[in-house]
């Protein structure tokens, strides 16, 4: 967890204390590391560098967890397989401090040959989405480079996957508590200050040419809207859809399926990845403009990056909320 730097008066036999203590520093370092620890993953048990310095990062919505973790991240993906890379607000000046560079991602796979060359001490990946489908697909090739630690697609809400990076991989179960309690005294102001609105709500993430995916309703960002007193509309839980891929957390509509099924009092959208899809680009489209929700002014947009938001970016969604919502 990131801190604060704190300065005090240390005393003279602390000084002569932990300057003997330095002498053998070398040693310690090196005993250091050498421990390893044991992580239980969907592959397997992975042992793992106590303390890894070299950190290969497999998908871009993970890394925040390691940066408020100070975890050293060598390198990560970019956010989608056509980007080259922009560092999250929220943890840039870590990953610049760090010198964390991006390795290239392509619908095929990664570029295994750059991970390579990191020599890497510990490879993240795994999540949810394709990010995972891949790692999936390429952990022997993974785990022949490095330690490979695959955070299983069942975690699919920031707590999950916070608590077992944080506690069953780099052991600072502190700092995922606290984030916990920090999160839950902030959504309980949020649920005490915002009228919640009648009916069902639904959340789609749309890409660049408006195909639609619905996120399902247990899974991650309805799962916060939840807590807040909404109601997800309990479409996959209807056994009707698929998700897009295994492991994902969504299912796609076609066009004619969006007039039959989005009859919900409450629309949120998102463009997948920042596509630049709003509810009035939506609106223009008569299919969608025709929808219960547009009709009566109950569509809404939210920041593209809370669809798989980690601890910072679903605490500035609780801000979002409160705003959108706030009690007249």
């Amino acid at each position: 967890m990131r801190t604060r730097t704190l300065h005090s008066v240390v005393p003279a036999a602390l000084i002569l204390g932990l300057t003997l203590a330095a002498c053998s520093a070398p040693d310690d370092e090196e005993a250091a590391s050498d421990e390893t620890r044991v992580v239980a993953t969907d592959q397997g048990d992975v042992e793992i560098p106590a303390d890894p310095q070299r950190v290969v990062v497999l998908n871009y919505a993970l890394a925040g967890y390691l940066y408020d973790l100070d975890v050293p991240v060598d390198a990560m993906i970019p956010e989608d397989t056509e980007g080259e890379g922009v560092f999250s607000d929220y943890w840039a000046d870590d990953a610049e401090a760090a010198g964390t560079e991006f390795i290239p991602w392509s619908p095929d796979g990664f570029d295994m040959q750059a991970i390579l060359d990191l020599d890497p001490d510990l490879i993240i990946a795994g999540g949810v989405g394709f990010p995972l489908f891949q790692a999936t697909e390429a952990y022997d090739d993974l785990s022949d480079i490095a330690p490979t630690v695959i955070v299983s697609g069942d975690k699919t809400t920031w707590q999950q996957q916070y608590e077992f990076l944080a506690t069953e991989v780099f052991d600072q179960p502190q700092a995922y508590d606290d984030a916990v309690a920090e999160y839950d005294a902030r959504l309980a102001e949020v649920r005490d200050e915002i009228t919640v609105p009648d009916g069902e709500s639904v959340f789609m993430s749309l890409t660049v040419d408006l195909t639609p995916y619905v996120l399902i309703e247990d899974q991650g960002l309805p799962t916060v809207f939840s807590e807040l007193g909404f109601t997800p509309a309990p479409l996959f839980a209807t056994g009707a859809y698929e998700p897009y891929t295994p492991g994902g957390d969504s299912f796609t509509l076609s066009t004619e399926q969006v007039g039959q099924v989005i009859d919900q009092e409450n629309v949120f959208v998102l463009g997948f990845n920042g596509a630049p899809v709003d509810v009035e680009t939506l609106e223009a489209n008569p299919v969608w403009a025709a929808l219960p929700a547009f009709a009566s002014g109950q569509a809404h947009d939210l920041p593209y990056y809370v669809y798989r938001g980690d601890f910072d970016e679903t605490m500035e969604l609780l801000d979002v909320v409160e705003e959108m919502f706030a009690t007249a």
